[in-house]
């Protein structure tokens, strides 16, 4: 494969406002083909609020191609393939990615808006997710069962059949790939819906998987409208486990879709996950983890830490001192590589300002922040914003706003902090944040989410499961769980 370096791909936007051989249609059965009627989906650059290229948007027939493909496929080629190829085909699909990661991350950047560095971020974890799941592909063994003489149990792993993937915006590549990866390595085949303002990246990635010798069908990419083509996909009874990533309210949808044809889900729903910051933690580390926990990607991220509970002791000291440190975030364009990026989309970043409006007037204290801003680039990006002392019932604690907004609440000690913590209907994430190891594993057992970091907020990888509980979802992503999502349990037993 041919490779261009960033600066050259940042050069040819900058000169000619978008980049060439960018995909336009969708992908089914192993070939490029426009929707019917041709409609399109227009894609903006969220850093300067202009589009910069149209891609094919699926209805509802391009959907029935798709998972028709997807179920010939999984019948005939990829459910009988050897655990072996598989894991061959997904290992050469990594090394290929990687060759082309200056592409997908120039790519990432421009679709999402965020910083060129956080997209080489997130094309790096696709390719350690592809090769992770590369690795348990030809290892996924059944068990056998004592039931005493003359008897001889056993069970099989087994896929499951066509899986679809509904992908959000706020990381398209590596989201795809995190569900994808294992879907694949476990013998099924996939039918993916990304976001209708970020398709890029994940129809880039049929090229890889083609070139890496993935039979065709296996791998079929639709973007459209979610109440065209992706009702469709999440409805149809030959859809056999569906991933969704997205709000509470669409996932109750796709739950209820799927009930339909008793079909199983994966649910990563939304998130208002809070940090603990204890009355003995180290003041500098707790408020670099917390800066990055909220405002990395603009605080687009499910499982951002959005809620600062922190001790009435350290509270006006610590809160000083991340405002002091978002002094240095400087938003610029994303292909400039600022340490601070966009808003997706122009719907979000009013959304994120209503908010804010609402809670200065009920009287609610701005740290810093609290507003648009402009930049020479133009597009859309908001403040790093810090409300405080907020109270528990405020709908800045109860809500997600899916922005670069921390809320802060002030508690008198550990039990208060875990009840604060507990507070909301999302379990998602927890950070804590202690020198004191017993307070630190008291309050992550007591915490209610799917995971607890400790002393640093990012903490873990495509090694560790992943997943909310409560309204944050049902299921886990990542880890060798995952795999679990797309297999069913066989169980065979003889008597003799």
């Amino acid at each position: 494969m041919m490779t261009t370096p960033c600066s050259e791909l940042i050069q040819e936007y900058f000169h000619t406002g978008t980049l060439a051989n960018l995909p336009t249609q969708l992908y089914i059965n192993g070939q490029w083909q426009a929707a019917e009627g041709d409609a399109k989906l227009a894609i903006d650059d969220p850093s300067s609020a202009k589009t910069f290229t149209h891609v094919s948007a699926a209805q509802v027939s391009d959907v029935e191609l798709a998972i028709s493909a997807a179920n010939q496929a999984f019948k005939q080629v990829w459910k009988p393939a050897k655990g072996s190829a598989r894991a061959a085909i997904l290992n050469k699909a990594a090394a290929l990615l990687e060759q082309k990661a200056d592409l997908f991350s120039v790519v990432e950047a421009l679709d999402s808006g965020k910083p060129l560095a956080e997209a080489q971020g997130d094309v790096s974890s696709a390719i350690a997710t592809l090769r992770y799941y590369a690795g348990s592909a030809d290892k996924l063994e059944g068990n056998s069962y004592p039931l005493g003489q003359g008897n001889f149990s056993f069970s099989s792993k087994e896929p499951c059949g066509v899986t679809a993937h509904i992908i959000p915006w706020n990381f398209p590549l590596s989201t795809t790939i995190r569900g994808v990866a294992p879907a694949l390595a476990a013998g099924c085949t996939a039918v993916v819906k990304p976001a209708e303002t970020t398709p890029l990246t994940a129809l880039m990635m049929a090229d890889i998987f083609h070139a890496a010798g993935l039979p065709d069908g296996v791998y079929n990419v639709i973007p459209g409208l979610g109440k065209e083509a992706g009702a469709a996909l999440v409805n149809h009874k030959d859809v056999h486990h569906i991933t969704f990533t997205g709000s509470v309210a669409t996932g109750i949808g796709v739950m209820q879709a799927a009930a339909k044809n008793i079909n199983s889900v994966t649910l990563e729903l939304g998130g208002k996950s809070p940090i603990l910051a204890l009355a003995d933690c180290d003041l500098e580390k707790t408020a670099e983890g917390v800066l990055w926990a909220i405002f990395y990607n603009a605080g687009q991220i499910c499982s951002a830490g959005s809620r600062l509970v922190v001790d009435k002791s350290i509270h006006k000291a610590l809160v000083a001192l991340i405002v002091e440190k978002t002094k240095q975030l400087t938003p610029a364009h994303a292909l400039e590589n600022p340490n601070y990026g966009a808003i997706n989309s122009a719907q979000q970043l009013n959304k994120i300002d209503g908010f804010i409006k609402r809670a200065k007037e009920r009287g609610i204290q701005t740290a810093c922040g609290g507003h648009k801003l402009e930049t020479k680039s133009g597009g859309w990006f908001y403040a790093p914003t810090i409300m405080d002392d907020v109270p528990m019932d405020d709908e800045l604690v109860q809500e997600e706003i899916f922005g670069p907004v921390l809320t802060v609440q002030v508690v008198d000690g550990l039990d208060e902090a875990i009840e604060a913590a507990n507070c909301t209907n999302f379990a998602l994430a927890a950070g804590v944040y202690s020198q004191n190891i017993d307070q630190a594993l008291a309050a992550a057992q007591g915490i209610d989410s799917g995971q607890v970091t400790v002393n640093n907020y990012w903490a873990g990888g495509i090694e560790v499961p992943f997943g909310g509980n409560k309204h944050s979802g049902i299921g886990r992503e990542k880890g060798l769980v995952a795999l679990d999502n797309y297999c069913t349990t066989k169980a065979i037993t003889l008597a003799f």
